[in-house]
């Protein structure tokens, strides 16, 4: 499954739909249940009909397989995949926080930005 942001760029994957890798092979979130966590279990986002959303319920990642959500780009094409980095050991998950009304707009965080903002 690739991720691919609101201009088409693939941004990140996760082979076993549960780890997500950026394409340089760093391990950054993985999903569990409806949500987006980083390893120093931070909630990061939504993840629900192939679409990843930010707190704001604005969508930051489209998938192959997603429905609804706002107009797609063209995708553009996968980059070569780098070697894997090991995953960090996951941490306690904080407070899922309350699931905000999904919105038809594209979030302002773009790139690796979403993963990335919780470091």
């Amino acid at each position: 499954m690739t991720f691919y942001d609101k201009s088409g760029e693939p941004i990140a994957y996760a082979e076993d739909d549960r780890s997500i890798y950026l394409f340089s092979g760093k391990p950054v979130a993985y999903l569990y249940d409806d949500s987006v966590w980083s390893y120093d279990g931070g909630h990061l986002g939504w993840f629900a009909d192939g679409l990843v959303r930010d707190s704001s319920g604005n969508t930051v990642y489209f998938t192959e397989h997603a429905n609804g959500g706002p107009l797609r780009p063209l995708k553009a094409l996968r980059p070569m995949k780098g070697l894997k980095e090991l995953k960090p050991m996951k941490s306690l998950r904080e407070l899922k926080p309350l699931r905000p009304l999904f919105t038809p707009e594209w979030s302002v965080l773009s790139g690796e930005e979403f993963f990335l903002a919780k470091e």
